[in-house]
């Protein structure tokens, strides 16, 4: 049996502040009695202006701006009005609360700041109640307009202090949000930044085996060199000068290549926040070729066709070069499951018009049609967990537009794969911004 709770009645804070002040204001009966002693009317007026009170926070809807205005406009024309009839019962001109009369805009200038319409309507009526009560009770013209006057202006001063606080409050909500937008902006760059790290990490998690075989052949000949060169010089006849220096300079050239290996490596996992600058494709491929071999040597042959006077493109080189080793692995894994001789990528480079145009092609199976659509969603992959994270190709596109350019996957009519980048040439970027 499923129970369900009825949700009670929703009072917001204006609501509840007006339920709070209609009792108050009938409690007041009892300053009455002090200053003027009891009176019936009296206290019918404060029975009146608390009803009035109490009827308009049961109706209003705090959720209506317009039920909003109307209430306050209400309450405001109620208030002045029981106001100057309660002036009115408990002496006129001579009452106590006579000199109240400019106080009572101020008030309403405190509980509505928002509404400038409540507030005139106050003053208004405040200064009419005044001169009329001094005008009817015989006093001279020029007092009742002195009244009217400080009503009005004691008004006019209430109304600009509100809409001062208005706008020092739009101010301050203003830019309360514009920290919070900055401050998401930031968050979420921040995350935008450990994303493209933590796929250059699974790419290099990828191309372990291969790196741990390219660091293999010259650890193994290093370590042969040094096993040589203790036991000549343990033994009692040393070898040539000339042998010895081979063995030295093949050793140098092993810990060469470890040390550019790992370099290699390091500074492609990097996270520095780098600035777009221009940049020759060549050396982006060079940078990306350097590591994909590890993945491409025992897979298929790669082939790179880059012009010399290619012009540059902008860009952070970095990035770029994450975006083709990611290309280029998922041209390996692809030729690997097809596993067929003659496998082959290339990489080819081009100018067309105002555009540069990098193309990473293979020989293998190509995209299959329902594969095709959904190529750079995020999370999409056709690879085993251990091989794929479905995050490489929707961030290199990403990167790619970052820098003003494009990339775009299809089928080669010759059979295989083709994913195309093109970017604006550097200058006519520069130029353009």
């Amino acid at each position: 049996m499923r129970i369900t709770e009825q949700a009670g009645p929703r009072w917001g804070p204006r609501r509840k502040m007006l339920l709070v002040l209609a009792p108050a204001l009938l409690s007041q009966y009892m300053l009455d009695v002090l200053a003027v002693g009891p009176g019936v009317w009296t206290f019918v007026v404060r029975l009146v202006w608390a009803l009035s009170v109490a009827l308009s926070a049961l109706r209003m809807d705090e959720h209506s701006p317009p039920s909003m205005r109307l209430h306050t406009a209400f309450q405001s024309t109620a208030g002045s009005l029981c106001f100057i009839a309660l002036v009115l019962v408990t002496g006129g001109g001579d009452s106590v609360y006579f000199h109240l009369f400019p106080c009572l805009p101020l008030v309403l200038c405190l509980l509505y700041p928002q509404d400038s319409l409540s507030v005139a309507l106050s003053g208004a009526l405040c200064a009419a109640g005044a001169a009329g009560l001094l005008w009817g009770a015989g006093r001279p013209l020029s007092q009742a307009l002195l009244w009217a006057g400080m009503v009005v202006t004691l008004t006019l001063v209430g109304a600009y202090g509100a809409s001062e606080f208005r706008k020092a409050q739009r101010a301050e909500n203003e830019g309360r949000l514009e920290r919070a937008r900055r401050e998401a902006l930031e968050t979420l760059a921040i995350s935008e930044h450990r994303r493209a790290h933590s796929e250059k990490l699974a790419t290099i998690g990828q191309l372990a085996a291969g790196v741990m075989h390219e660091i293999n052949n010259p650890v193994a000949f290093i370590g042969a060199n040094l096993d040589f060169l203790e036991r000549e010089v343990l033994s009692e006849q040393l070898a040539s000068r000339e042998e010895l220096a081979e063995v030295f300079r093949e050793t140098r050239i092993g810990v060469e290549r470890v040390r550019q290996i790992i370099g290699d490596l390091k500074g492609f996992s990097r996270m520095d926040a780098e600035e777009p600058t221009e940049c020759a494709l060549a050396d982006v491929v060079s940078d990306a070729v350097r590591i994909a071999r590890l993945r491409l040597q025992h897979v298929a042959r790669l082939a790179v066709d880059i012009p010399e006077d290619l012009p540059p493109v902008l860009a952070v080189r970095r990035r770029l070069a994450q975006v083709l080793l990611n290309l280029l692995v998922n041209a390996g894994d692809a030729l690997e499951a097809r596993g067929r001789a003659g496998s082959e990528v290339r990489i080819i480079g081009g100018c067309e018009g105002s555009r540069v145009v990098l193309r990473v092609e293979d020989n293998g199976p190509g995209f299959p049609p329902h594969v095709l659509p959904r190529l750079f969603e995020t999370f999409f992959t056709t690879k085993g967990p251990e091989k794929g994270t479905g995050l490489g190709l929707a961030l290199s596109r990403e990167l790619v537009e970052q820098s003003g350019g494009t990339l775009v996957a299809e089928n080669r009519a010759e059979g295989g794969a083709r994913l195309r980048l093109e970017f604006p040439v550097g200058g006519s970027v520069k130029a353009a911004s």
